[in-house]
């Protein structure tokens, strides 16, 4: 029974000295969007022996603090601004520069930080296309928002300048 109980506390005492090194050291603030281990969301609460989190589909995550402070955590929200990176591909035969210019008339949408400046630069050659990639900043409480916008932009910019976007495909 002693052994019983013993094994029972050490995972309790685990979790709460856990929640006392969260607590102390502060990775991560109620609020925050941040990822731990493969969870990602914003924190909820910060509780002695649970981190909660609630994901982007509104689901409601506790993590034992013990696991919290064993694994690498990720805090979003700490520097204020995030890095938009989207990647994508376009025909061999649309001149780089136009493509560029197309990504980076797709970037100037409201949020995005002019310091630093978006970047478009040509990343690799595939198989069957050339694959850029577009860099912008914006503050974190509106990165989806601005992602999805600059993506919408970009299909309409590719369209404007006759860029086209490739897919995998095979010559017999």
């Amino acid at each position: 029974v002693t052994l019983a109980i013993s094994l029972s506390l050490q995972n309790a005492l685990t979790n709460v000295i856990g929640g006392f090194n969260l607590l102390y050291t502060k990775p991560f603030v109620v609020g925050d969007f941040v990822e731990i281990a493969t969870k990602s969301g914003t924190v909820l609460e910060v509780g002695l022996t649970y981190t909660r989190l609630r994901t982007a589909d509104n689901k409601i995550i506790s993590i034992p603090n013990s696991a919290v402070v064993a694994t690498d955590i990720v805090n979003y929200s700490a520097a204020g601004t995030r890095r938009i990176d989207i990647a994508v591909t376009a025909s061999y035969d649309a001149p780089a520069a136009t493509v560029k210019k197309a990504l980076l008339e797709a970037a100037q949408v409201p949020g995005v930080l002019e310091d630093p400046a978006p970047m478009a630069a040509l990343d690799n050659y595939g198989d069957s296309a050339i694959g850029y990639i577009l860099r912008a900043w914006c503050p974190v409480e509106i990165y989806y928002d601005t992602m999805y916008q600059i993506n919408e932009n970009i299909k309409l910019r590719f369209d404007e300048a006759g860029v086209e976007m490739t897919y995998p495909h095979l010559n017999v």
